[in-house]
């Protein structure tokens, strides 16, 4: 079964932060509804905060899974509102039972320094392991606001992209942790190859859209094959603005899957 709490914030991501605190959960296991978005006043008057219902699953009822592309029956309708298109990129309005996506600009990597530790523990690893796996394969390193970008540039990468980029995704697991072990401030290391991911990430969008216009069309619920966290919050964002459909996943790893929804939107 499942329950949820509302918390405020001054932006959706701030009430969402604060929500998730208070579950001690993490993102990948909640769903969020935006009741709420935070809106600026007047000098101080008649401003807002950002309100947000985050769901969670308690031991009892689960959902079951349907293999794409059988429809299943229509999830409890929730209220959406599409948010408007603007020059600065708006939080996603999501509804209940999705998982939480927090849309932001892709932040800007620069070449990591010379003399920065984590980026050498991260070029001796994988530089040896690509060693170890035979692979002509060289990491390139910088850094974003979240973290470290590793991109492997060589030839022939395919070995190490995998079925659906199983392999790279072990790839980068193992570099994470053989970075942080043990380490009291953690690091979040993204490897990629032969801008794999990027193509990956247009696939899915592709495929985002193909299934909502289906939903819409026939007014039934979709789930989609298993996918990881990635592929979901690929799909989910892909979503987040498009009318009349909402996005949630069900099961447990790794057959956890993404079931787009006929909602249609009730404005406020």
């Amino acid at each position: 079964m499942r329950k949820f709490i509302e918390t405020t914030g001054r932006s959706e991501e701030d009430a969402i932060a604060a929500a998730l605190f208070q579950l001690g959960l993490d993102r990948d296991d909640v769903s969020v509804e935006v009741l709420q978005r935070p809106k600026n006043g007047f000098l101080g008057f008649g401003s807002n905060p950002a309100k947000v219902r985050v769901s969670y699953e308690v031991e009892g009822e689960d959902e079951t899974p349907v293999p794409m592309p059988k429809e299943e029956a229509p999830a409890p309708k929730a209220e959406e509102k599409p948010a408007p298109k603007a020059e600065k990129k708006q939080e996603p309005q999501l509804q209940p039972g999705d998982e939480v996506i927090i849309a932001k600009e892709e932040p800007k990597a620069a070449p990591a320094p010379a003399d920065d530790a984590k980026a050498q523990q991260i070029h001796q690893f994988l530089t040896g392991l690509m060693t170890h796996l035979d692979v002509n394969a060289a990491p390139e390193i910088s850094v974003t606001e979240t973290g470290y970008q590793v991109v492997l540039q060589g030839e022939n990468l395919g070995a190490i992209i995998g079925r659906r980029g199983e392999t790279l995704d072990a790839i980068q697991q193992l570099t994470n942790y053989a970075v942080n072990h043990s380490q009291s401030k953690r690091v979040r290391i993204h490897v990629d190859a032969e801008g794999y991911r990027a193509k990956r990430e247009e696939a899915l969008q592709r495929l985002a859209v193909k299934v909502a216009g289906k939903v819409v069309k026939y007014r039934k619920n979709v789930t989609l094959e298993a996918m990881n966290a990635y592929e979901r919050h690929v799909i989910h964002s892909a979503l987040q603005d498009y009318p009349d459909v909402t996005t949630y996943s069900t099961g447990t790893e790794p057959n956890r899957r993404t079931v787009v929804v006929y909602s249609p939107g009730e404005h406020r």
